[in-house]
Parts: C-alpha cells; structure tokens; sequence
C-alpha cells in the first residue's frame, strides 16, 4: 500500500450502521446475511473511492470484518426493543405448529418462559459475541467482493511513454 494506511473507520461505521440497522428490524432481518456482505461491500466501496492508492482484497477483508463488527453492535442494540414482539411471533408460530403435529416434544410450551424475562444480560452478550464472529466472516466476504469491485486499479501508462515490442520497430531478434 505505499506505505500510506486508508481510513478504515469512517466507511467501516457506515457500512455497519445501515447492515446493522437493517439486521436488527423484525422480517427484515430474514435477510441478515445479506445486509453484512451489503454493509460490507458498501464500506469497500467507501473505502476505495477516497483512497489516493491501489487496495488490496486483505484491505476488503479489514475493512468488511470491522463493518461486520460495528454491524453486531448496532444489531444487538436494535434488537432489544423488539425482543419481546419476536417472542410473541415465535409462541404463535408454535401454537400453529402444534395444531398441525402430533409429535411436538413434551413441554415445548416451556422454551418461551425463558423469553417473558425484560432483558437478560448474559444472553444479550453471549448472542452479541456470536454475531460478532459470525458478522466479522461475512464481512470480510463482503469486503473481498467489493474490493474485487470497486478496487482501484493500476493507473494506464502516461501519455507519450510507449512501450516498444520488437516487431513494432521493425527489428527481429535472430
């Protein structure tokens, strides 16, 4: 990289603010996935359009894993509002399911007790630590595709530098 360092921060918060808010909205988040390697290619895209030189997919990589983290910090903190609507979605669901089946395990009703708690912080970090692994490899996906897009490339030779072949002199080499 020519010894210049690019600016990671700054594209690595705006991918992951819009991949994390985008992850933390109910039925939108069925799309979570998708919205990290977008955040992340975004970020990319940031990233190699202020960038004076060339970039490299291992700085896509950087810059998509830090968006992925910013993205599971955001996501978890979106997330909480909505915890107990997804709760309530999910009971529903079951209760629907169990309607159909005969064979739902003994005492599924129980899995959801454990939801009806406000705020559990052990499992608001356990599940932020999770995304943030999980986040952190999509991003670095999402990284390595945008720079494979949006990278810059070497720049054409000036003009009035030709680069002579033998047989654009007329000269053979025997």
């Amino acid at each position: 990289m020519n010894g210049q360092k690019p600016k990671l921060v700054g594209p690595a918060l705006i991918g992951g603010a819009v991949a994390g808010i985008l992850s933390g909205i109910p039925f939108v988040n069925c799309l979570c996935c998708l919205w990290i390697i977008g955040g992340a290619i975004l970020a990319s895209y940031l990233l190699a359009k202020d960038s004076p030189v060339n970039l490299t997919a291992g700085d896509g990589a950087i810059v998509g894993a830090f968006t992925g983290l910013f993205a599971a910090a955001i996501e978890a903190l979106i997330a909480v509002p909505f915890q107990a609507m997804n709760v309530a979605f999910f009971q529903k669901v079951m209760e629907r399911l169990a309607e159909f089946s005969k064979e739902m395990p003994a005492g599924w009703e129980t899995w959801f007790k454990r939801g009806e708690a406000p705020f559990s912080i052990a499992w608001f970090f356990l599940g932020l630590v999770v995304s943030a692994a999980i986040f952190a490899a999509l991003g670095a996906l999402g990284g390595i595709i945008g720079m494979s897009l949006f990278g810059k490339k070497t720049p054409p030779p000036a003009p009035g530098i030709t680069h002579e072949t033998p047989q654009d002199t007329g000269h053979s080499q025997s």
